[in-house]
């Protein structure tokens, strides 16, 4: 039976998700920014939280880490790379390692360029993958460690999921990632789609992630790299997909 997952506002733009085993009074969480909307979603539903894993080291995705494990008694895993700068861990995972959720197995994929040791968890069975700040909705994370080659191959990596693929990341980010996407592809029908869908979901104070990968693959201009459209909208139309992805994502940190 696949999981049931919880997408919970944290802070101000935040995401944390909740992976709950039914039929179980068990759930693990992915990212753990503020410990009260946590809490209280766990205390609605009588769960009891028993793992946490981590994307990646930045504050605003495990600065709750602390409080929650002495509160639940929940183990906590992030990557091997970052223990040294992560919470205390339980255990460290690597590229290719495999958690289990009820018994349900996720696999751990390595995606650096927002930071050196980000990783990402894929479900296969659930048909979920916790992207963090790599793959993003409409977007990807900006490269605070990592190279523009490092990010693109991680975004292939998760370009190659399934496209039924539920993509939970880690922020509110959709809107203006969605304006910019339109800088590249103005004429695409299926981003000004999304762009009228985004706008009527934030009206009504609903999120826009989590969303599935196969919309990002008609939208997000860094998995489009390839197509020669893109390729000519910024002036690059014999470039490499890497060269037409390191233009793209310099066009929106001057956004």
């Amino acid at each position: 039976m696949p999981l049931e997952l919880v997408t919970i506002p944290c802070l101000q733009d935040n995401y944390a998700y909740l992976l709950h085993a039914r039929g179980t009074n068990r759930a693990a969480l992915v990212d753990a920014p503020e410990v009260g909307p946590i809490l209280k979603e766990l205390l609605k539903r009588e769960w009891l939280l028993s793992d946490i894993f981590l994307t990646h080291h930045h504050d605003d995705h495990i600065q709750a880490v602390a409080e929650l494990r002495e509160v639940t008694g929940a183990k906590v895993c992030g990557a091997e790379a970052d223990r040294h700068r992560l919470p205390r861990l339980d255990w460290s995972l690597e590229q290719g390692d495999l958690v289990e959720v009820a018994r349900e197995s996720g696999r751990v994929i390595d995606v650096p360029g927002h930071t050196r040791g980000h990783i990402a968890l894929h479900f296969p069975g659930s048909n979920l993958a916790f992207t963090g700040d790599s793959l993003m909705s409409g977007g990807c994370g900006r490269l605070f460690e990592g190279t523009p080659a490092e990010m693109f191959a991680s975004l292939q990596k998760l370009a190659a999921l399934p496209p039924e693929t539920v993509i939970c990341s880690g922020h509110e980010y959709t809107a203006s990632n969605l304006r910019f996407a339109a800088t590249i592809e103005p004429e695409n029908p299926a981003l000004q789609a999304r762009i009228a869908a985004c706008t009527a979901a934030r009206a009504e104070g609903k999120a826009t992630v989590p969303v599935l990968l196969s919309e990002e693959l008609a939208t997000n201009p860094y998995l489009r790299c390839h197509l020669p459209q893109v390729k000519a909208a910024v002036g690059l139309p014999d470039a490499s997909e890497l060269e037409v992805f390191t233009e793209i994502r310099a066009r929106k940190d001057r956004f």
